[in-house]
């Protein structure tokens, strides 16, 4: 696999946002600012709650299929590496990763059947697309723990999604899932999300390679990120942070996974989390908080190592 240097772009976009002259000119800023080679792009499903059983992907929370293909052209024609990885929220705000249901149906109560048809025909049709426009990779979603343990459906999702996309294709899991996964060998490339403190890479980096060695599959990090915030470091996965804004300890943190990482040839690539469609100014950079790293000391250190790698 060609090592990714990749970030990911515009998170869950709405419809219309990739029709706007900010989006094209911020891809062109992400490219220019972190020598990234290689984008994400995550289209919106979204269920009312973790035990609804229909994903809507067409309301004016996602990106319509023309904006997305046109996006997908521009990013191409800048000489970047396209990832498709379609990921489903709920609107009631719980995190994915709790959408669940019971193991044995029970009548009159929401069921896996139902849940994975859907997120089937969710998969489906961005696999469509992804072929369609030649995208380099498909991720088959994002940090859904709660329903890895349904081998069988992930195993008949895979298989269903090779059927209609030729390319490469792979499954974000959350940090610290890597070695709950039976069914990596399914899939093409392992991946998770590296979210990670700043003291401890190497000790979960230890566990990662076990994973790896035994399926013998390329590996890389389809996330991975920390805010500008105060203590983000040591909690990096903790979107609801709040406190002090500390553009340092952002930098420092990105310096550590970096210098993990590149101890260990099996780490084949990052996906950093995130850079928006539409930026905020650069004079505010110092009064952001959040995982962007446009125009923060962090952007440095992704530049300088993306150039190394």
């Amino acid at each position: 696999m060609q090592f990714i240097k990749g970030v990911t772009f515009a998170a869950f976009p709405h419809k219309g946002s990739f029709e706007t002259k900010e989006a094209r000119e911020s891809l062109c800023r992400l490219k220019e600012n972190t020598g990234a080679d290689f984008i994400t792009l995550v289209p919106n499903g979204l269920q009312k709650t973790p035990q609804s059983q229909e994903i809507s992907y067409t309301s004016e929370a996602t990106v319509s299929d023309e904006e997305l293909i046109s996006m997908i052209h521009f990013a191409h024609d800048l000489e970047l590496r396209v990832a498709l990885k379609p990921t489903v929220n709920c609107k009631n705000g719980t995190w994915r990763a709790h959408i669940n249901f019971f193991d044995k149906d029970v009548p009159c109560e929401p069921k896996w059947s139902n849940w994975f048809a859907a997120y089937t025909d969710f998969q489906l049709h961005y696999a469509a697309i992804a072929e369609k426009t030649d995208c380099e990779m498909f991720l088959a979603g994002c940090e859904m723990v709660m329903s890895e343990r349904r081998e069988a459906e992930w195993r008949k999702l895979i298989s269903d999604i090779k059927s209609v996309y030729s390319g490469p294709v792979s499954y974000n899991t959350d940090k610290y899932q890597e070695d709950n996964i039976t069914w990596w060998d399914c899939v093409d490339i392992i991946s998770s999300s590296g979210y990670y403190p700043l003291n401890n890479w190497e000790q979960q980096l230890d566990r990662i390679e076990a994973v790896v060695k035994k399926y013998n599959k390329p590996f890389f990090f389809a996330e991975c990120g920390c805010m500008s915030t105060e203590g983000s470091s040591l909690e990096p996965n903790n979107w609801s942070l709040r406190g002090n804004i500390n553009l340092k300890e952002q930098a420092d943190w990105y310096t550590a996974m970096f210098e993990a990482c590149k101890k260990r040839p099996w780490v084949e690539g990052f996906c950093l989390w995130d850079w928006a469609w539409k930026q905020y100014p650069a004079c505010k950079a110092a009064t952001h908080g959040g995982y962007d790293i446009f125009e923060k000391p962090a952007q440095a250190v992704v530049k300088k190592y993306y150039d190394m790698f």
